[in-house]
């Protein structure tokens, strides 16, 4: 095999070349191999080198290192990806790591919020806000997200012409550039609508008019910054701030909990796991089965209300 650098330098290569390769994923293999390769120099050896009982020995090293089970899984499956490439570019006759069962994720329940907590959410938004314009903003802001379940980098980088028209649905582009559709409820419809209404009438002399002419010109939500857009830990302590209103724990409410939120009332109304996997983006219907917990719970109140023998005993 070529050296581990160049190795390395074009698997990521490949790997950024395919569709719905996602940046951030590409980065992480990098990084990932790239411990690999160090630990393998260590021990006088290569990428070249690697057997079933090195790649073993090496996910042992990560567990004394006392990484998570999720990092020393994803760890494995970059070693994976790589080896499989490495064997169809020829450089192997042999795949050493196919065989090898990986540490397995947690499963842990993702942290949601009740229906009472986000409708007390929604009420505090358009309290948070110096002026008018934040409030409606603000609202807004906290609107599409629990109504479409975006990722909070998607709900910041909106551009404001996918939102214009009052649309019943958002084209929302995720990761590797994916594209979805997400239907808007009333509520959600009625804040874009009155947010966007201020956003273009604002006074070219006032800060948002400002931004508007300026780099902010093409997003919904137009802030100062290079990107000319919000950025994602402004509407982190702006969430922060709305859960304070809302006397909702700080702690508790994220993006990613809103997110997570959506899902799950999603589910407890009735939707299945794959019209839950279509709309929040999920390339592997694996990643949304964190949300059954809600399918069993519901299956069972269902047995425990209507099965006739429930009521004996």
């Amino acid at each position: 095999m070529i050296a581990d650098h160049r190795a390395i330098s074009a698997f990521l290569d490949a790997k950024a070349a395919e569709s719905g390769s996602a940046r951030n994923t590409v980065l992480a293999y990098g990084r990932d191999l790239r411990d690999l390769s160090d630990w393998l120099s260590g021990r006088r050896l290569a990428l070249a080198d690697l057997t079933r009982e090195l790649v073993e020995d090496y996910l042992a090293h990560c567990d004394a290192q006392g990484l998570s089970r999720a990092t020393r899984a994803r760890r494995l499956s970059s070693i994976r990806q790589f080896t499989r490439f490495a064997l169809e570019e020829g450089w192997r006759d042999n795949d050493p790591a196919i065989r090898i069962s990986g540490p397995g994720r947690s499963k842990r329940l993702p942290k949601t919020l009740d229906q009472a907590e986000i409708d007390a959410l929604l009420a505090s938004a358009s309290m948070i806000g110096r002026t008018d314009a934040d409030r409606a903003r603000n609202l807004c802001l906290i609107e599409l997200l629990y109504a479409t379940g975006m990722r909070v980098s998607e709900l910041v980088s909106l551009p404001a012409a996918a939102c214009r028209g009052d649309p019943r649905v958002l084209l929302i582009r995720g990761k590797g550039d994916k594209e979805r559709m997400v239907p808007l409820t009333p509520p959600a419809r009625r804040a874009l609508s009155d947010w966007l209404a201020i956003r273009d009438t604002a006074h070219k002399d006032s800060a948002l008019g400002r931004l508007v002419a300026g780099k902010g010109a093409r997003w919904l939500f137009p802030a100062p910054g290079a990107a000319g857009h919000m950025p994602r830990q402004t509407f982190g302590r702006l969430l922060n701030d709305m859960a304070v209103a809302a006397g909702v724990a700080p702690s508790r409410v994220t993006p990613h909990v809103i997110r997570h939120a959506f899902a799950t009332h999603l589910l407890e109304g009735g939707a299945d796991l794959r019209s839950i996997q279509t709309l929040l983006g999920h390339a592997d219907l694996g990643t949304t089965e964190i949300y059954t917990h809600v399918l069993d719970d519901r299956m069972r109140d269902l047995v425990l209300t209507h099965h006739p023998l429930a009521r004996k005993g």
